[in-house]
């Protein structure tokens, strides 16, 4: 397993990284100090695929957990669905030291995260990042919110989390449309920051597409490191943070064209 350190503080938090980390879940979550109740946020294709074996771990560890499904797709990432969640919290009673988790990608991460920032004023929360895009990008730097009818996600906050936990494993059952949104923002990371990188994906796409799991771990990890780099310099995107919306302002456009559905969100942003 690697570590990657987030350096914010009092409000630093590391990066899990390796394979077989939702066995370990449990383990994993107490280092935080989060409370014994603990909130998954998922949808119903990840649920399937991967909540038990995540409630196993933490009922291995003496969690006791609750599970809050949100409809699939960004259109749902809305108030209706921060509400759905925060009437979840509050009929099951949890607390300030309670821990929300965010299980799946890029949506229920950004829901969970801001639920976790608005509930009793803010609760610990993790996240657990299925998709590569995630894994890569949104998990990492506290950004939350929903979207609102006039624009994506005019309504949020900035909320680190106190852990973010990547299994490689959980990859295998991505799309490939998915782990191509994934791989573009790799893309955006080489051309801002690592020539390197992008080298590496130039050389090696081919194996990354297969699923080669220690090339996989060495890109997200490098990536990860990015993404971690830029957020300590900037962690409220005043200045130096805006270099991470490389491609963003033509991308979010494409998909509001599209009413969302025909662009996945970084392949939107690849299209400039």
């Amino acid at each position: 397993m690697r570590t990657i350190n987030v350096s914010l503080g009092d409000r630093s938090y590391p990066i899990y990284l390796g394979e077989g980390l939702l066995s370990r879940a449990g383990e994993l979550l107490k280092e935080t100090g989060c409370g014994e109740k603990v909130g998954i946020v998922t949808n119903p294709t990840v649920a399937g695929l991967y909540l038990k074996p995540i409630q196993e771990a933490l009922g291995r560890s003496g969690f006791e957990v609750t599970v809050m499904l949100v409809p699939e797709g960004e259109e749902h990432k809305n108030l209706k669905s921060l509400a759905a969640i925060c009437d979840q919290l509050i009929r099951g009673r949890f607390e300030r030291r309670s821990c929300v988790m965010a299980l799946g990608g890029g949506v229920v991460g950004d829901l969970a995260g801001f639920a976790a920032a608005t509930f009793l004023r803010g609760i610990p929360y993790v996240q657990v990042p299925t998709t590569l895009l995630a894994q890569v990008d949104s998990s990492v730097g506290g950004k939350t919110g929903v979207n609102h009818k006039e624009g994506k996600n005019l309504i949020g906050a900035f909320y680190q989390p106190k852990a973010v936990l990547i299994d490689v494993g959980a990859l295998r059952t991505l799309p490939r449309r998915e782990l191509l949104a994934g791989l573009a923002e790799v893309i955006k990371y080489g051309i801002i920051e690592d020539p390197s990188l992008f080298a590496l994906l130039e050389e090696k796409l081919e194996r990354l597409l297969a699923l080669d799991r220690g090339l996989l771990e060495e890109t997200i990890a490098a990536s990860c490191s990015i993404k971690a780099r830029v957020v300590e310099k900037d962690e409220r995107e005043e200045d130096y943070r805006s270099v991470l919306n490389f491609g963003h302002t033509i991308g979010h456009a494409l998909e509001s064209l599209t009413g969302y559905e025909e662009f996945l969100h970084r392949l939107a942003v690849e299209k400039l």
